[in-house]
C-alpha cells in the first residue's frame, strides 16, 4: 500500500487550516503537503499539526523561497520535519523560450536545490502541462529540467501529464527511479464538473488507476499526494479520492 498525503492547496478556499487538518484526520489521512502560502504563519501550521496528528512529509516551495531566502526556508522546511522540497511552477512571463532556455533553468535549479540536498532532503520539480509541450528542438522541457542533474528528482502531476495529452504510464516508466511522488488527479467527463474546472475526484474520472497504479508499483513509487485544484468539497473531495486510492 503507498503512502498517501494530501496536498492542502486542495483545501485554500475552506478556512480556517485548524479544520481542514482536524477534517482529514478524522477521515484517514495521516500525512501532508504544503505549500508556500502556509509557511506565512508557522506557529499556526505547527499548532493545527500537533493538534491533528497529521505529518507534512512534503512541501511545495516557491523558486523565489528556495534562491531568495535558502536559509530561512531550509530551516522552517526542517522545522516541520518534511523530507521532501518540490519546486512547483513558474509564472508564464518568466518561463524559457526555446530548448536552451529551459536546459538552464534545470541547471538553476539544480543549483539551487543543493543546499537542501545537502541537508539530506529529497529536491526535485513539480509539473504542470507546459513542460510537456515540445520546444524549437523538439524536446519537452521536462525531459531537459531532469537532464539538467540526476539529483533532481520528479513528483509527477498525472493528471496534468493526461491534460497535456500524454500517457502518463509511458512517463512513469521513462522517470522510473527519479519519480519520488506523484500527484494522483482525476480528470472529469467531458461536461461534467464544470464548475471544478474540469477535475474529478480521484476515481470518479476518466483516468485509467489500474494501468497507473500498476505502473508506479512497478516503478518503486510509493508516495501518493491527492489533489484537486478547485474542489466545490474538499470533504467530499478527500473522503472519495482516499477510499478510490485504497482501493486501486
Amino acid at each position: 500500500m503507498p503512502r498517501i498525503s494530501y496536498q492542502l492547496y486542495c483545501s485554500r478556499n475552506f478556512p480556517p487550516l485548524a479544520d481542514t487538518l482536524h477534517m482529514l484526520a478524522d477521515t484517514g489521512y495521516t500525512e501532508v503537503e504544503g505549500y508556500g502560502g502556509l509557511f506565512d504563519d508557522m506557529d499556526a501550521l505547527h499548532a493545527g499539526l500537533d493538534a491533528s496528528g497529521l505529518r507534512m512529509t512534503s512541501a511545495h516551495v516557491g523558486l523565489d523561497m528556495v534562491e531568495d531566502d535558502t536559509v530561512a526556508t531550509l530551516a522552517k522546511i526542517k522545522a516541520l520535519g518534511c523530507a521532501k522540497v518540490f519546486v512547483p511552477y513558474v509564472m508564464p512571463d518568466a518561463r524559457p523560450t526555446d530548448a536552451a532556455g529551459w536546459a538552464a533553468f534545470g541547471a538553476r535549479l539544480a543549483a539551487a536545490g543543493k543546499p537542501f540536498r545537502d541537508a539530506g532532503l529529497t529536491f526535485g520539480w513539480h509539473n504542470h502541462d507546459f513542460e510537456l509541450v515540445a520546444t524549437d528542438t523538439g524536446a519537452r522541457p521536462l525531459d531537459l529540467i531532469a537532464a539538467a542533474s540526476e539529483d533532481l528528482m520528479l513528483e509527477l502531476d498525472l493528471g496534468w501529464v493526461h491534460r497535456a495529452g500524454h500517457d502518463p504510464v509511458e512517463w512513469i516508466k521513462t522517470y522510473a527511479g527519479r519519480v519520488s511522488a506523484v500527484h494522483v488527479k482525476d480528470i472529469a467527463r467531458p461536461g461534467e464538473c464544470t464548475d471544478e474546472d474540469g477535475w474529478a475526484d480521484v476515481g470518479q474520472g476518466i483516468m485509467d488507476w489500474a494501468a497507473i497504479h500498476a505502473a508506479l508499483l512497478a516503478a518503486g513509487v510509493d508516495h501518493y499526494v491527492v489533489e484537486h485544484d478547485n474542489p466545490s468539497d474538499h470533504l467530499r473531495f478527500a473522503r472519495r479520492s482516499l477510499a478510490a486510492i485504497k482501493d486501486f
